[in-house]
């Protein structure tokens, strides 16, 4: 089923439709959220920790790699071990592993509509999860370029500005925007105290991660007339803050495919 509220209930007014609320035949409401739709169509497959089968498990797979790599690359000690060359090839893998697992996730909310899942991209902006999928997946492919652009020698001040830190910074506002989004979703709202939900633990972390990123390239800034970095020491230290935090996330993907059916709301009736 598409998340489009179609029962009449969900979120306030005005707001994103993040759960339906439906009334079975024994006249209990269950709350089917929009999250947990998605994360478990079908039959769970696999194991928690090995399950290749399983489109979710390859996500958090995909996911946690380019983190980890995000993270190695982030060391100082690392860029000195291997050089500047081998240093800026491993966050540029590590960020085609970020575009894999965030490809796979918007076609996971795709999926989760019928009536749009034989298309390859689909446009659907009355769903929270399509946004937020969609600006994560947007996100990743300018981190493809700003960390591809670092690769090549002897850049221009110019040159790094636009091609470097430009890809780089927007692509953090939309790793901020989608985690706020996905946040919104699993919270109903702006706040929530869940610690007993995986998906809470995981949109938390991802969040946090996505700040990180965030002040990693205001701190990252990247002088277009002298070409100087405002802060280096800055701009690692919260690269590898928010890879790990990521790294943090996309493993408890893996519990939250296989657990998360135990927790699922159910509402009292009207």
């Amino acid at each position: 089923m598409s998340w489009r509220n179609r029962s009449g209930h969900g979120s306030k007014a005005g707001a994103p439709t993040t759960f339906v609320d439906r009334v079975r035949a024994d006249g209990v409401v269950v709350r089917l959220e929009s999250r947990f739709h998605r994360k478990h169509q079908g039959p769970v497959a696999g194991s928690t920790w090995w399950a290749p089968r399983a489109r979710g498990w390859w996500i958090a797979v995909l996911f946690a790699i380019g983190s980890a790599l995000f993270a190695v690359g982030s060391v100082p000690g690392y860029g000195s071990a291997v050089g500047a060359r081998w240093d800026t090839v491993t966050f540029f893998v590590g960020s085609l592993f970020f575009t894999s697992a965030s490809f796979l996730s918007y076609r996971e909310a795709v999926d989760a509509d019928p009536q749009a899942h034989r298309r390859f991209f689909v446009y659907q902006p009355g769903r929270i999860d399509w946004w937020a999928t969609a600006v994560q997946l947007a996100g990743t492919l300018y981190f493809n370029v700003s960390t591809g652009v670092a690769m090549a020698d002897n850049l221009s001040a110019e040159t790094a500005h636009q091609h470097l830190w430009r890809p780089d910074a927007i692509g953090s506002v939309c790793f901020l925007v989608a985690s706020f989004l996905t946040w919104y979703e699993v919270c109903h709202g702006w706040a929530a105290w869940r610690p007993r939900s995986w998906s809470w633990w995981i949109t938390l972390t991802n969040l946090v991660g996505s700040i990180s990123f965030g002040i990693s390239a205001v701190a990252g800034y990247i002088d277009p007339i002298t070409g100087q970095v405002h802060d280096v020491s800055r701009a690692n230290t919260q690269t590898f803050i928010g890879a790990v935090c990521f790294l943090v996330g996309a493993v408890l993907l893996l519990p939250e495919r296989t657990k998360e059916p135990a927790e699922q709301v159910t509402a009292p009736g009207d």
